[in-house]
């Protein structure tokens, strides 16, 4: 059963990690194989399915440790029907494999019952293309088809939002808002931008978020920008600004290096863990609005640890 649908406690405005890059973590560092990026396929497998619960446990122990609360995000990014089709999925063993994706979260917020803070669980959807490129778009009906069927499911399930990572281009978004409004499930909205602030395609951020707030009637709980370093962005989000304001989230990469770099490179650029948590820091103190903190492509257990540790004595919650 959804704990949070009716009333997200990150939006009263505590802080709430998030996991860092999941599928680098999985591929760098543990060595998993990982087809098309897709972290979904472990769980066809005993062996996967550990080592995805052994990764959300770690996140699991930071969040206890500093006492914040956690989204736990579904390791679904690529569980959609082109992604699947290509990796020898049938359409019934994509909706097995989502349904299991929310099970073992829902199974891990078990285990930490009676907590002082709130875990969230959020059913991860991804672009139907390239993360980094908005190659072969869809308008706004056609995304909002193709991203139904998942949407739906995850209303089926413990799910108690949906959140729609790596947004390139804007109509995707106002699809996968849309189908979220039909389902009845709150949605999040995260962009992606290159190293000008600016998505993809060219339009700017602020662009971007009033066309999904004005084509689905502001729907989306809150937006946050993922897979860009904050030096691409930080300077394009004025303090005040209202569009500003519905900025909630930040799951930045450590590396500063473009997309188009970060493509081509055989090998991990970590960044520096306690240098993003000063940034994050930064961040919070001029846009304190911002209070779900987590981390991207190249981020791992370090790097969400030194967020925390920079962030949480920005807030006023109790310890």
């Amino acid at each position: 059963m959804a704990h949070y649908r009716s009333a997200l406690p990150q939006l009263e405005g505590e802080l709430f990690l998030t996991d860092g890059g999941i599928e680098t973590t999985l591929v760098f560092h543990e060595g998993i194989a990982l087809p098309d990026f897709a972290a979904f396929v472990l769980l066809n497998y005993p062996d996967g399915q550990d080592a995805l619960r052994r990764y959300f446990r770690a996140y699991c122990a930071i969040a206890s440790h500093h006492g914040t609360g956690l989204i736990l995000e579904s390791p679904t990014w690529r569980a959609n029907p082109d992604w699947a089709r290509q990796l020898g999925f049938t359409p019934q063993g994509l909706a097995t494999a989502n349904r299991q994706a929310i099970a073992l979260l829902q199974g891990l917020r078990d285990e930490r019952a009676g907590g002082r803070a709130p875990m969230v669980i959020s059913g991860c959807v991804g672009p139907r293309g390239d993360g980094y490129v908005a190659d072969e778009a869809m308008d706004e009906e056609q995304a909002r088809h193709y991203h139904s069927e998942q949407v739906e499911l995850f209303a089926e399930t413990s799910a108690d939002l949906v959140s729609a990572l790596t947004m390139n281009y804007v109509e995707e978004a106002v699809g996968i808002a849309l189908a979220a409004r039909d389902a009845r499930m709150p949605v999040v909205i995260s962009f992606t931008v290159e190293t000008d602030g600016r998505l993809p395609t060219g339009q700017s951020l602020q662009a971007a978020i009033e066309q999904v707030d004005a084509a689905t009637s502001g729907y989306p709980a809150y937006y946050m920008i993922n897979c860009a370093h904050p030096d691409h962005f930080e300077s394009v989000l004025t303090p005040g600004s209202g569009w500003v304001q519905r900025i909630r989230g930040l799951r930045a990469n450590a590396s500063r290096r473009s997309h188009a770099e970060l493509n081509e490179a055989t090998t991990l650029d970590s960044g520096d863990p306690e240098e993003l948590g000063a940034l994050y820091a930064r961040l919070r103190q001029r846009l304190p609005q911002i209070n779900v903190m987590g981390g991207c492509c190249g981020t791992d257990q370090r790097h969400v640890e030194e967020i925390a540790r920079a962030c949480k004595p920005l807030f006023h919650a109790a310890s």
